[in-house]
């Protein structure tokens, strides 16, 4: 009797182990995911926020004297939407060590713009994205003041040229 107990709890521990070592080999695979997760939730929180400030024609000091001079369309009210926020793996920054994730925006405006125009507003989403994923990670400081590129404990975060469709 007293082997078939010990056999049952040899099985037991050899079960557990195995278990331990399955979840300790999927948490980091789920800390990697859950890192991405919360980066593509800053983007579309980062998104909102700057086309909210950008289409009530809230600006800067700076940029509305800039908009003022050239792109007088940008000073009025106006709609963006956004299509779809998607990001993409593009391999390896060697410089920082880290994956690198380029996010890309696809976007539609309800006024006609010039193209140069619709870069400044592509611009303030993308600015404001990656300030949002910077803030997320309290990474602000290692970033220069554009936020170019945003940090993550494993990712460098870019942006690609909002798609307008």
């Amino acid at each position: 009797m007293t082997d078939e107990n010990a056999q049952i709890s040899a099985e037991l521990l050899f079960l557990f182990g195995t278990l331990i070592m399955i979840v300790m080999i999927s948490a980091v695979f789920v800390y990697e995911e859950q890192e991405l997760n919360i980066a593509m939730a800053a983007a579309k929180t980062g998104i909102t926020e700057g086309l909210a400030t950008s289409s009530s024609a809230v600006y800067p000091s700076e940029t509305y004297d800039d908009y003022s001079n050239s792109k007088t369309a940008l000073l009025y009210p106006y709609s963006v939407e956004i299509v779809n926020i998607s990001y993409a793996e593009v391999g390896h920054d060697s410089s920082y060590d880290k994956k690198r994730i380029q996010f890309k925006v696809y976007a539609r405006a309800s006024h006609r713009f010039d193209g140069d125009e619709l870069t400044s507003v592509g611009d303030r989403i993308n600015y404001n994205l990656r300030k949002s994923i910077a803030i997320s990670f309290n990474t602000t400081r290692a970033s220069n003041k554009l936020y170019n590129p945003a940090f993550s404990p494993h990712y460098v975060y870019t942006t690609a040229n909002v798609k307008w469709v």
